[in-house]
């Protein structure tokens, strides 16, 4: 009944808005709910009102965890530790735990910069530097001008009977006629 628990911290929060106790509770609370920046926001009250409070510490480095903020739950986890060095909670459970999903995070982020670079790499290797004034290059262009030539002066067509016999006839400039049309369905 998280629900009805954080109407009655808001009402304890009205007798008593000093308490960082309640700020702390009330922060727990909305961790439960998945109402993470609220939650972030009530652990912050509970460590201005108490900096001194390890447990108002721990419970903002868990409500920043919640957001996403892996460097500032480290840094609250670490000041909880200060005020309270004996925590095995805060040692074992909390502080490990984040610094794993810090070096995750690391590692994700060095995966995607080289994945980033190495798509670079590709996108410039596939690319060839063509030098188009070449020799090479002039002659090769000229050569398939010439057989372009020499294919449109030979008018070429290919063409399907009534029957479905495919023929290719060739047109030359000293043949002027063409096939019979009522022999043929089409020409191409």
């Amino acid at each position: 009944r998280y629900r009805e628990a954080l109407v009655k911290w808001d009402e304890a929060l009205q007798l008593t808005p000093e308490d960082a106790t309640l700020y702390e509770m009330k922060s727990q609370v909305l961790m439960s709910l998945h109402e993470m920046f609220p939650a972030v926001h009530a652990a912050e009250m509970a460590v201005q009102r108490n900096p001194r409070s390890w447990d108002a510490w721990q419970t903002l480095g868990r409500a920043q965890l919640g957001l996403g903020e892996i460097a500032l739950a480290i840094r609250s986890f670490q000041v909880s530790l200060h005020i309270f060095p004996m925590n095995p909670e805060v040692w074992k459970e909390d502080l490990s735990w984040a610094r794993k999903l810090q070096e995750q995070q690391k590692a994700t982020k060095n995966e995607s910069v080289q994945a980033v670079a190495k798509g670079k790499e590709l996108a410039q290797e596939s690319i060839p530097d063509y030098d188009f004034e070449s020799d090479e290059i002039v002659a090769v262009c000229a050569a398939i001008a010439e057989k372009e030539k020499a294919l449109s002066a030979a008018k070429t067509m290919v063409i399907v009977s009534a029957s479905g016999a495919v023929e290719t006839v060739t047109e030359q400039d000293n043949c002027p006629a063409t096939p019979d049309e009522t022999l043929f369905i089409r020409a191409r």
